[in-house]
């Protein structure tokens, strides 16, 4: 009796995805996000879209009850507004039950840091945004609840949902002490891989699939640095991925970066939006200060050319308000 308990046992694992948004921007955060799911091993090498189809599509549609959960670069943020990356991020948030109302309420549940930073800026600090934006809160908990019921059919769970926004004067903060952007992007998202690795490496085989960075063939060094005295496997380097065992102690993991892991990984795609849907709202807040002060300001996105515009207008006001530009314009 004891050996068929044993037997039938099903063997988990962890698969973990991170993603960035906002690196190039002139304005706004960058921000680094991460979901973790729990998977039985047997299925690891399956694709989850594949797995949860019905509920979840890799594309973006408009008439599909599914919700799409996929590379946030191919969401038509300026013709569809958000709605596609609320409806992915929050009906994935509410798998444990939890459905944010507001923006602060999101931040302390994934990116309570952010709190703390947000107190710093004038357009961030006594702020808030009710939630959700654009989605129909019905629709939402509609097809949450088919994700739900897709996941437990595969055995799925989705463990948690973290992020690392990093608003515009911390960011100038550490690049003027590392001088290096690509630094500065590889510490976040080293916080988040050893989240992963110190939360779960012990106990299920674990899988961290990362988004290449910025063309990087080599990550032996910066990983050395995230586990100081671990011992650390190159199992491949090449550009379309590079993989690695990271091993301390009783906990283990396997490191993949990959490129375009967003299109192949639904853990990085979900990551992604995570992280563009973040960022979307705090431009939000950002556009709707600057707007209360100068009439007819059309809103940006941040990035180079529409952001220097977005500054040039903005100029008079920001000088008559005292702003410090370094809380306000990204230095890289």
């Amino acid at each position: 009796k004891t050996l068929s308990c044993h037997y039938n046992q099903v063997v988990m694992a962890i698969i973990a995805g991170i993603d960035e948004a906002g690196l190039g921007p002139l304005l706004g955060p960058l921000v680094v996000s991460m979901s973790v799911f729990e998977i039985p091993d047997d299925l690891t090498n399956r694709s989850f879209w594949s797995l949860l189809a019905g509920a979840v599509i890799k594309k973006v549609s408009k008439k599909s009850p599914a919700i799409s959960i996929t590379d946030s670069k191919m969401m038509r943020i300026r013709n569809d507004g958000i709605v596609h990356l609320e409806r992915g991020v929050l009906a994935m948030i509410f798998q444990d039950g939890t459905m944010p109302q507001s923006l602060n309420q999101l931040l302390n549940y994934i990116a309570p840091e952010a709190v703390i930073q947000k107190s710093h800026y004038p357009w961030y600090a006594d702020a808030d945004l009710p939630l959700p934006r654009q989605a129909h809160p019905q629709d939402l908990a509609l097809r949450a609840k088919s994700v739900s019921n897709a996941m437990k059919r595969q055995g799925i769970t989705l463990k948690t949902i973290r992020a690392e926004p990093l608003l515009a004067g911390h960011f100038n903060k550490l690049i003027k002490s590392t001088n290096n952007k690509a630094v500065v992007l590889f510490s976040l998202t080293g916080r988040l891989i050893d989240y992963v690795f110190r939360t779960y490496g012990a106990d299920n085989r674990t899988i961290i699939i990362v988004d290449s960075q910025g063309g990087r063939v080599h990550y032996l060094k910066p990983l050395q640095q995230i586990f100081e005295g671990a011992y650390i496997k190159v199992v491949q380097e090449s550009p379309p991925q590079s993989v690695y065992l990271v091993r301390d102690g009783q906990r283990e993991a396997e490191i993949r970066f990959c490129t375009n892991a967003e299109r192949q990984s639904l853990p990085v795609a979900l990551a992604s939006m995570t992280s563009k849907y973040i960022r979307e709202l705090f431009m939000e807040l950002l556009n709707d200060w600057w707007s209360k002060r100068l009439a007819n300001l059309k809103p940006t996105a941040g990035y180079y050319v529409d952001g220097q515009r977005f500054i040039k207008e903005i100029r008079l006001i920001a000088e008559q308000e005292n702003i410090d530009k370094n809380l306000l314009i990204r230095c890289r």
